[in-house]
């Protein structure tokens, strides 16, 4: 097949998939009521992705161990939030503080918010870059993890009550018009992230990641590529930040904490280092097994299990372990079986493609294979050993 075949069949297919996916979405919203839980996990896992996508961007592909995502999401959190709430109902939510007087009349649309959180980030991210990027391995996870707690303490004190509402948080952001709208900025984010990896800037990534020694013998200035990187992924953490709070439509610090963090590194983990449609793909999985996995949090009586036993000394008993916090007992065995069976990550270090997904059968079999040929040529050497020892105990 030619290449020029090739490229417009990944067209095709590229369009099927984004028309399907419209599709969806257009069910779903369509009736909003019947639909809203599917719909909180979609815009749930499209958040967590852009903030998976922007970790992996300084891990995956620059090689830093940086855990300071969830500091730069409260950022953007808090700034989307103080720009976005109605100033009608600012009074209201700054009634312990009073919100400052020359805030308290701006009011930017929720894209414009989002921009500008990205910009503070960017800003904040490029400045603190300077001595902490300096570090490496766990000293720059331990700097990195150092500065969320920082942000979340600075953004609950009460000298700052004016401006961040200190630990009451910010409240009733206005919510996407939309489940297209949360899609559509999620998409665009994560495809301007892609695009800068493939760009030349991309490839100065994997150089460092790679040997940074030998990368820097090329003439690539090691500090400001992993600055470039580590300001570009602290901007779209803030973006997702954003994000985040207008879909709980609020933003407090207790929601980000050390375990926010963990768990978007999970997403990165489980999907594939160094590959942004497996942070996608972990972000989802992972999101979404939490909530379907909900229901082991219920105590069940054997009777809610099985109706014929209702009536029933056994069908009164309790199911054992079903219990408030099974749910991540379970999550955890599962996420133990995954990474055992792929401790490279779903997709591994390469993105996932159509050329890959057709390849699938293809490698089951041509795995099977090698293992018969292997097995085949074991049991040759066998009996070859066998036969010479046969042979020498007849001498």
């Amino acid at each position: 097949m030619s290449a020029n075949r090739k490229k417009y069949i990944r067209w095709i297919l590229d369009a099927a998939l984004i028309a399907a996916i419209l599709i969806y979405l257009d069910i779903l919203q369509a009736d909003t009521t019947a639909h809203s839980y599917a719909i909180t996990i979609i815009e749930r896992s499209c958040i967590y992705a852009v903030a998976a996508v922007s970790m992996n961007l300084i891990i995956g592909f620059t090689g830093q161990f940086s855990l300071g995502t969830a500091g730069f999401m409260c950022i953007g959190a808090y700034v989307t939030g103080i720009l976005t709430i109605p100033v009608k109902m600012r009074d209201q939510i700054y009634y312990l503080y009073g919100m400052a007087g020359w805030l308290h009349d701006i009011r930017l649309p929720m894209l414009a918010a989002l921009a500008i959180s990205a910009l503070i980030c960017g800003v904040i991210a490029y400045v603190i870059g300077w001595p902490v990027l300096r570090l490496k391995s766990d000293y720059l996870a331990i700097a990195t993890l150092g500065f969320s707690e920082i942000i979340r303490a600075i953004f609950g004190w009460d000298g700052l009550g004016k401006i961040t509402n200190a630990s009451y948080g910010v409240s009733n952001i206005p919510p996407f018009a939309n489940i297209f709208e949360c899609v559509a900025i999620c998409g665009v984010s994560i495809l301007i992230m892609s695009l800068l990896i493939r760009s030349s800037y991309g490839r100065a990534f994997k150089a460092v990641r790679d040997d940074d020694v030998a990368a820097e013998a090329m003439g690539i200035n090691l500090f400001h590529t992993k600055q470039l990187s580590f300001v570009v992924s602290s901007a779209f953490a803030g973006v997702a930040g954003g994000l985040l709070a207008v879909f709980m439509r609020s933003a407090v610090t207790s929601t980000f904490t050390v375990a926010l963090t963990y768990n978007i590194l999970l997403m990165v983990v489980l999907g594939g280092i160094g590959s942004v449609s497996g942070s996608i793909i972990g972000a989802f999985l992972v999101t979404g097994s939490q909530e379907w996995l909900r229901f082991l949090d219920k105590e069940y009586f054997f009777s809610d299990l099985f109706p014929g036993l209702a009536g029933t000394a056994f069908g009164a008993a309790r199911v054992p372990l079903l219990r408030n916090g099974f749910r991540m007992v379970i999550f955890s065995i599962l996420l133990m079986v995954v990474v055992l069976f792929w401790n490279h990550g779903i997709t591994g270090s390469r993105e996932l493609s159509w050329e890959r997904i057709a390849g699938i059968p293809a490698a089951v079999r041509e795995k099977k294979k090698r293992k018969a040929e292997a097995a085949e040529r074991r049991a040759r050497e066998e009996a070859a050993a066998a036969a010479l020892e046969k042979e020498v105990r007849g001498q």
